[in-house]
């Protein structure tokens, strides 16, 4: 196994942690921010969730760079993505951080455009993320770490960042989904 795909691993690995310390009610104390309280588990699982989501990053250059992309990469890369964002938006909503609704909404538009490339790697195409959805990805990763530090630091200026950030990334999810969907509507039709 190559290198980008054990980091691909290793991102997998780190969920059921993240998913521990947002699940379990670890009492380490709080932390007193700016005014604001937030948990010790919550801390170390931004930081985990952090660095899984850098890891995204990190395998898709090294594998690039290095030639190094298989097949088993091009499947557990974006099934790991999905994986720990949608652990933590699910985690989000059992924190009563965020709206079932919205997360619903998110989860929906990453297993309906998952089912578009399925079909369209059961026709030998391949299709590649766009530039909205590179950007749905990074609105999603940082409402998720602003949402779990509690809005820190910008509940001090009353600037409610976390919900700005949600939404802004909801409106992202589904823009992005509809336009990968009429991008590639054309997979759809009967195969030959």
């Amino acid at each position: 196994m190559n290198i980008p795909n054990r980091i691909t691993i290793s991102r997998i690995m780190l969920i059921p942690i993240f998913i521990l310390l947002l699940s379990y009610p670890f009492d380490w104390g709080q932390l007193s921010i700016a005014d604001q309280s937030l948990p010790v588990s919550h801390l170390i699982a931004v930081i985990i969730f952090a660095v899984a989501s850098a890891t995204d990053w990190l395998d898709g250059y090294y594998a690039r760079k290095y030639k190094l992309v298989t097949n088993l990469g091009k499947f557990l890369d974006p099934m790991a993505d999905k994986l720990l964002v949608s652990a933590a938006f699910i985690l989000l909503v059992a924190l009563e951080m965020a709206p079932a609704w919205v997360v619903i909404l998110i989860i929906s538009r990453e297993f309906a455009v998952t089912g578009l490339r399925l079909v369209a790697a059961g026709e030998g195409i391949v299709l590649a993320a766009g530039q909205m959805g590179k950007l749905k990805t990074v609105l999603q990763i940082v409402a998720i770490i602003v949402m779990l530090l509690h809005n820190i630091p910008f509940s001090a200026m009353e600037l409610p960042m976390d919900t700005i950030l949600l939404y802004a990334a909801l409106i992202i999810t589904i823009w992005s989904g509809l336009e990968y969907f009429v991008k590639n509507w054309h997979v759809m039709g009967d195969s030959k």
